[in-house]
């Protein structure tokens, strides 16, 4: 293999195998981001910021849906951006940023976004720093703008039946894991290691990410998160989406 990704789209798909097998309906969730998009953008070229994007796996659902869309991914992954800039070329800008410093702004080409997208991502980071973190966002959007976060935000007034969902979920990942339908996580980047090109961008994470960091997620119920919203002054927030534990919540500037 020469020293490039040479198949991105491949790296993608593996990317969106493995994701499945922690989230089956993650589709569902893109699905009603979107569409949430489409009602709240002015025009049919939103836009749109997929924040902590990864792989750009939101930023490559948008412009199927919304060809003309103005797209920019921010990561601080090197394994997964460089995935991202592979796949998108040049339909999308790639910044790399770090959500944890109050600078990410300042990297951006532009705001007035018409959206910012998030998913699976943010729950890496305090809860002090996300409830700040939304007044950011909040700034970047136009009025009128959405914010859309998904992630694990379990359903507090249900705990018998959150646990339940979870174990069944749990033994659905497992077969899948034993079956080869996906591959594990830590199977996922000991496989990006190994890529030509990407075991240099897999070191640099090394350095960027501790090893014990997989262990500080946070995730409050969504009720938590629409109350950061309103506080941080969204003028409405609420869920748009939940399947099982986890939730897509809204905020409209």
């Amino acid at each position: 293999m020469s020293a490039y990704l040479s198949n991105p789209h491949i790296w993608q798909e593996s990317w969106d195998r493995q994701q499945s097998a922690f989230m089956p309906d993650r589709e569902e969730r893109f699905a009603a981001m979107l569409e949430a998009v489409a009602a709240t953008s002015d025009g049919p070229a939103p836009r749109v910021l997929d924040l902590a994007g990864g792989t750009g796996t939101i930023s490559l659902r948008t412009l199927a849906r919304f060809p003309r869309a103005r797209v920019t991914v921010l990561d601080q992954d090197p394994v997964l951006m460089a995935i991202a800039a592979a796949s998108l070329r040049d339909r999308a800008e790639v910044v790399d940023a770090d959500l944890g410093d109050p600078g990410w702004r300042a990297k951006l080409p532009e705001e007035g976004f018409d959206a910012v997208l998030t998913a699976t991502a943010l729950h890496w980071l305090p809860a002090e720093r996300v409830a700040t973190l939304y007044g950011e966002i909040r700034e970047v959007l136009r009025p009128g703008g959405i914010f859309v976060n998904a992630d694990h935000m379990p359903e507090e007034s249900l705990p018998t039946l959150s646990e339940r969902l979870l174990d069944h979920q749990r033994a659905q990942r497992e077969a899948r894991y034993a079956s080869g339908a996906a591959t594990a996580w830590d199977d996922w980047w000991d496989r990006a290691a190994a890529d030509e090109f990407l075991a240099s961008k897999a070191v640099e994470r090394g350095r960027i990410y501790p090893r014990n960091r997989h262990g500080q997620e946070w995730t409050p119920p969504a009720l938590w998160h629409v109350d950061a919203l309103r506080v941080a002054g969204f003028s409405e927030a609420g869920v748009l989406w939940r399947g099982g534990t986890d939730a897509a919540v809204i905020g409209l500037r």
